[in-house]
């Protein structure tokens, strides 16, 4: 199975951004990928007002990337914000494709490194997979790469490869830690995992006065045994990678970590 990563900067601006994920899902089907992959806040980036563009997963936004994926025959992951309780917004995952139609909740919130998503976010509930091309997939969010249960747990309900999406805080050693902990969650919970990251918006010109978590780059494909296949710079970039769920059997033949439990 075909898979692509889009790593971009989003901004402000909301149809711009979608004008970007049409791009780049227009790449990836030329590509010959069935699913592309965008990072956390493709719909409006942080460090901007949320609440006023939160939509629900049934507005034209949502509408928007199913259109998106529907011409270009891909399946669609995109990072939205839906409308949350008490003036809060929720971070969704939408999932839009011809098979998979679904959304993911972010349920670990970015309360670290001196930022507080919970001031602004409501958290979800439960992990989501989805199918595609007879492929199970489980979805994350930035933060949540942090937990190895929710991996472990989308694993148990079938997963062979997971998914985050991120837009990761820049830091004294923040990029050491992603390299590090997407490839211990694929480890963990013997799955490929697709991390797809926002870019470095300095890359692009663009200041972060206001220290938002804005992304780093380094999004990377990551076998089942923590190896790199692919990984990307800071600029933005589309990475092109064939993915076995085959692999994924082998690996949990030779290294049974979920099998071997005992907690």
């Amino acid at each position: 199975m075909r898979i692509a990563l889009a790593q971009i900067v989003t901004g402000r601006d909301t149809a711009a951004n979608l004008e970007k994920v049409e791009r780049y899902a227009a790449d990836a089907a030329d590509a010959g990928a069935s699913l592309v992959v965008f990072p956390e806040a493709t719909m409006r980036a942080f460090g901007n007002s949320l609440v006023d563009i939160a939509e629900p997963i049934e507005g034209p936004w949502a509408a928007r990337i199913r259109e998106i994926a529907a011409s270009h025959s891909i399946t669609v992951v995109a990072g939205m914000f839906t409308p949350g309780g008490e003036g809060r917004v929720v971070n969704t995952l939408l999932v839009a494709g011809r098979e998979a139609n679904t959304e993911y909740d972010k349920i670990h919130l970015y309360d670290a490194f001196g930022f507080k998503e919970s001031d602004t976010v409501e958290p979800g509930t439960g992990p989501v997979t989805f199918e595609l091309d007879n492929v199970t997939f489980g979805l994350t969010t930035c933060y949540d790469v942090r937990f190895p249960g929710l991996y472990v747990a989308n694993a148990d309900a079938g997963a062979q490869v997971n998914i985050v999406c991120a837009s990761w805080g820049a830091g004294p050693g923040k990029n050491e830690q992603w390299d590090l902990l997407v490839r211990a969650r694929a480890l963990d919970s013997t799955t490929y995992v697709l991390a797809a990251g926002q870019g470095d918006p300095s890359t692009l010109g663009i200041d972060n006065p206001k220290n938002a978590p804005l992304g780093i780059g380094h999004s990377a494909v990551i076998s089942p045994l923590g190896e790199v296949l692919q990984q990307a710079g800071g600029n933005e970039e589309l990475l092109v990678a064939d993915i076995d769920p085959d692999v994924v059997r082998q690996t949990r033949d030779k290294l049974p970590v979920l099998a071997n439990r005992r907690l």
